[in-house]
This record gives C-alpha cells, structure tokens and sequence, in this order.
C-alpha cells in the first residue's frame, strides 16, 4: 500500500481525461505508479447480505463476569455477551459455530484507456506478486486524489483498449473495498473539486452520504490553526440520518465538503482540536426537530443509550460549545 501521492503521476498528455491511477509501495517501502487511465467498469457494487446463520447454544445458564472468565480459562463454556460488553450468562456448546463460511465474492475491475507506465513488468511477474496489493486512485479534475480503492495486482486480462489511442484495458482480478453504487454520482458531483456550495450532500441516500464524508477526509487541510469563539449555524433541515447530521454539522462548522468526523467518537476528536474549530463556540442548529425525530431510535456513545441527536448535543456542551436548538 502507498502513503505518498506524487503530483506528477498526473502529467498526461492526451485529449482524453485521466480519472484513475494505480499504484503500490514496491519492494523499497517506495511509492510507484503502475498505470493510468481514462475510466473503469464493474467497480460499484452494493454488498451482497449474508446467508443467515442459526446457532444453538446448549447447556445455558446465567451466570456473572467472574464465572464466566473462570470458566472460559478451564475451557469449559462460553461466556455470552450483551453487544455493550454486559454479561449476560454461559453456555457448555454452541452448535453451528465452528464450520466452513463462504469468503467474499470477488470483484474484478477493469481499467479502461490504461497507459501501462510500470503495470508491464506485471506481466511478466513472479508468480507471488498475484498477492500484492495496490491501490486505485480516483482523481477530479484538477488532479487531486479523491479517495483510494485496494485492488489485486493479479491481472485476468489485457486487451487493445475500447478507446484506441495506443492505450489498452486491464482487468484485475478484485477489488477489495468496493464502493457502493450510491457513491458513483456522489464521486461525479466531486469531480468538479470540493464543493464549495451548502447541502449539496443533502440528495443522496445513506449509502451516498456516507460516502460524501468519505471523501471529506482527504480533502481537508491537515495541521490546520483551530479557531475558537464565533456563532455557526446549523441547516438542520436535511438531516435525516446519521451521515446526514455529520454532513451538516461539518458544513456548518468549517464549510462546504468540509471534515469534522462522521460518527460519535470521530467527532469526539475532532472537538478536542486540531480540525479547524475548536470550542468554545456557539452553535446555532436550525430545524433541530428533524434530527431529534429521525435519530430518535439511533446512539453513538458506547457508554450511553440516548439518542444520537441528544448524545451529540450533550458531547458539544461537554467540550464547551453553546448550543441553541431552534
């Protein structure tokens, strides 16, 4: 895997848009580019649910945390667990549990219009670079990497490109993150640069805002000055789910396709400073009624079973801020 993104992997001299790069940390820790290209196929797929499991537990009885731990060091039960770390009791056997399970389905991707740079020396690799790892870089316009893919560098097929143009296109054999379909127009939208318009985020679904706080991450400015004291105001008109709360609290505190988390304890860091605002502030959260509604039956605070809503209000004023929900 790379670390280091070197601006000039994106001087391209053809007519046609350079999108997507490939890359990988060689045998030296050093960060090399391997091909680039004009578009990909078969990247965005939603995840396919997994087959349900029915486990039975046999010989069950409560029991407490200090039962349990002596009878898991005898190797005599298995203790069980609420999802909060709460002992709930133990059992002698769980039957279904020690078996076979299908891996993920693979997902092979195919750069198309592909200037092979140092992709050709795969093809004549060792047999144990079909392991190795690189990254898919996907660039906007401008250049800039807006989110990285992990792909396989096993190679299924190379063939004269679509696109013509001398270039060829590549098919690797998977693609181990691979973005949700919902991403595809969230990606189009940032292609342009990072937005520099409110609530842009606010058409996309679950799926799409989540990957909208994905590429907010990258696009921040590290190492940036905190600024403290000041009114911010909150569109809380769109806030509908969890990504879509973040979405808007990061807009409103450092701007639009701005970074300032995307869940309970990534925000929790990011008021501790260092992420361009820091309290005290006051932060003016409009149409709070929407989210307090919408996250009525969602919660963050591994310690804590309030609502979201209420459980990021009370970690803002815990750090300081002033909150006024109107």
């Amino acid at each position: 895997m790379i670390a280091r993104f070197d601006p000039q992997w994106t001087v391209w001299e053809r007519d046609l848009p350079l999108r997507y790069l490939v890359a990988w940390e060689n045998e030296d820790g050093e960060p090399e580019l391997w091909a680039k290209a004009v578009g990909v196929e078969g990247l965005f797929a939603d995840p396919v649910p997994l087959r349900r499991e029915v486990l039975t537990l046999r010989g069950c009885e409560p029991t407490d945390a200090l039962d349990i731990a002596a009878a898991d060091a005898a190797h005599e039960a298995f203790g069980l667990f609420s999802e909060w770390g709460r002992p709930l009791g133990r059992c002698r056997r769980v039957d279904g549990l020690y078996r076979a399970r299908p891996g993920p389905a693979k997902t092979p991707v195919t750069l198309v219009g592909c200037e092979p740079a140092g992709l050709l020396r795969t093809l004549r690799r060792p047999r144990s670079w079909d392991t190795a790892v690189a990254e898919l870089l996907v660039l906007d316009r401008a250049g800039r990497a807006m989110t990285r893919r992990r792909v396989s560098l096993a190679i299924d097929r190379v063939r004269p490109s679509v696109l013509k143009a001398a270039l060829v296109d590549v098919t690797f054999a998977d693609c181990f993150d691979p973005p949700p379909t919902a991403a595809r127009s969230v990606w189009q939208a940032w292609y342009e640069g990072v937005p520099v318009e409110p609530n842009q985020w606010a058409r996309f679904s679950t799926p799409g805002r989540d990957e909208w706080l994905d590429l907010t991450f990258p696009a921040r400015t590290k190492a940036q000055t905190d600024t403290t004291g000041g009114t911010y105001h909150l569109d809380g008109r769109f806030v509908t789910d969890m990504p879509g709360l973040h979405c808007a609290m990061a807009e409103a505190l450092v701007g639009p396709g701005g970074y300032f988390g995307r869940e309970w304890m990534a925000f929790k860091d990011c008021l501790a400073g260092s992420f361009g605002v820091a309290p005290p502030f006051t932060l003016v959260w409009q149409d709070a009624d929407v989210a307090r509604h919408a996250l009525a039956d969602a919660y963050g605070d591994p310690g804590e079973r309030h609502n979201y809503f209420d459980e990021i209000v009370a970690l803002l004023r815990g750090y300081g801020a002033t909150v006024v929900l109107q």
